[in-house]
């Protein structure tokens, strides 16, 4: 009768599109080289049991197991190596009910290793590894290329892999890196890296928290910090003056007199923040000439917000707060900007969704442009109340 194999089970601890490698420290033949850390699954042991003992053994951490790569091969007679991957988790935080944190918040501990390492898909081909572990790599790569969907954003479809966002590209790809390039001096914008083996594009990942829109609120302090780095990308794109034509998501055309490339979709949602500082403005596919004021606008609608139903005097002030810190226009200005902006924001989504975009059509399974469209009759409902309160807190009882 043949021998039942021992199993042996490797982890893959997986953090936003990279994996853990650990070095061998011994025995001497194996010093050196790489492998995903793990060991012997016991008798009455399932993998995810064993994983998880192994790998709180190891590197001082938990783990939850999601699933098991196709891939084996033998180490030994009578052994043979599976493999698992998993996310790794903090105990305290979920036996209190707080949740998991960032998984970049993870402090393994290299117990029985020389070191570990963090390795994206692109670097596992940067170590070497014991020759067992080396089956798992091209199943481990493609997981890798997955990477963790992101938060914030409208249109979907980004992921975070390390410390780089990867986004499908269209024909709009090339002109928005040609901004982001002449941007590069703003610490607020990503930097175009590259792309990858799924033919994305390739960005820094800009580390900060994000809003979920239709429930979380804008500080005061984070709207007046959304409105002056606005003002300093604006101003670094006033001296951007491509010639000819260039193809943006919402066609092909010139840059004409008076226009700067805007961001065109700088809602709250695509920014990242530290506190009350916003750190980054994110999401750029929808770039192109316009008016700097529209951006502003879209801020307004999206930041007060405009498109909720709060009280008019609330929305004034928060209105003055976001025309002072961006400078220029003034409140009424700005209301009345905004509600011009999305009537025509609402014009390009649903040409998009005719056209078969597919960011157009991720708004579409949220109701746009017709919701839209709701809320900004809700708004100008209250149009003549916000004008009051705007006049009621200027200067001398008129307003700017």
């Amino acid at each position: 009768m043949p021998i039942a194999e021992q199993l042996v089970v490797a982890v893959a601890v997986l953090r936003h599109g990279e994996v853990l490698a650990a070095r061998r420290a011994y025995p001497p033949e194996v010093a050196g080289l790489w492998e995903l850390p793990g060991g012997k699954v016991e008798t009455g042991e399932t993998l995810a049991d064993a994983a998880t003992r192994e790998i709180g053994e190891e590197l001082g951490i938990s783990v939850r197991v999601h699933g098991t790569l196709d891939a084996s091969a033998p180490v030994a007679p009578g052994l043979r190596l599976v493999a698992v991957y998993a996310e790794g988790f903090d105990e305290d935080a979920a036996a209190s009910g707080e949740g998991r944190p960032p998984a970049t918040a993870l402090r393994p501990e290299a117990r029985e290793h020389s070191e570990l390492r963090w390795l994206g898909p692109e670097e596992l081909d940067s170590v070497q590894w014991i020759p067992a572990d080396r089956v798992f790599l091209p199943e481990l790569r493609e997981r890798l290329l997955d990477g963790t969907p992101l938060p914030g954003g409208a249109t979907g479809g980004a992921v975070r892999i390390g410390d780089t966002v990867r986004r499908p590209t269209g024909p709009w790809t090339p002109a928005v890196h040609a901004v982001l390039t002449h941007l590069r001096r703003v610490a607020q914008t990503p930097d175009v890296l590259g792309d990858d083996a799924r033919g994305r594009e390739v960005l820094s990942y800009i580390p900060g928290a994000t809003i979920r829109p239709d429930t979380d609120d804008l500080t005061d302090a984070q709207i007046a910090s959304c409105g002056r780095v606005l003002r300093e990308i604006h101003d670094a794109l006033a001296t951007f003056r491509p010639e000819g034509e260039l193809t943006w998501r919402y066609g092909t055309r010139r840059l004409d007199d008076g226009e700067v490339v805007c961001h065109n979709d700088p809602g709250a949602y695509n920014w990242a923040f530290r506190g009350d500082e916003a750190v980054g403005l994110f999401d750029w596919d929808m770039a192109g000439p316009g008016d700097p004021l529209d951006d502003l606008a879209f801020l307004a609608w999206t930041s007060v917000p405009l498109y909720r139903d709060i009280q008019p005097a609330r929305i004034a002030h928060r209105l003055a707060v976001l025309a002072a810190a961006y400078g220029t226009y003034s409140p009424v200005v700005l209301l009345d900007a905004a509600r011009r902006r999305m009537r025509v924001a609402c014009e390009r989504i649903a040409a998009g969704i005719d056209r078969g975009d597919p960011g157009m059509a991720n708004l579409a399974k949220v109701g746009e442009p017709a919701r839209t469209r709701d809320r900004l009759e809700r708004l100008d409902r209250h149009v003549t109340e916000i004008e009051g309160a705007l006049d009621a807190a200027a200067p001398g009882g008129r307003r700017p």
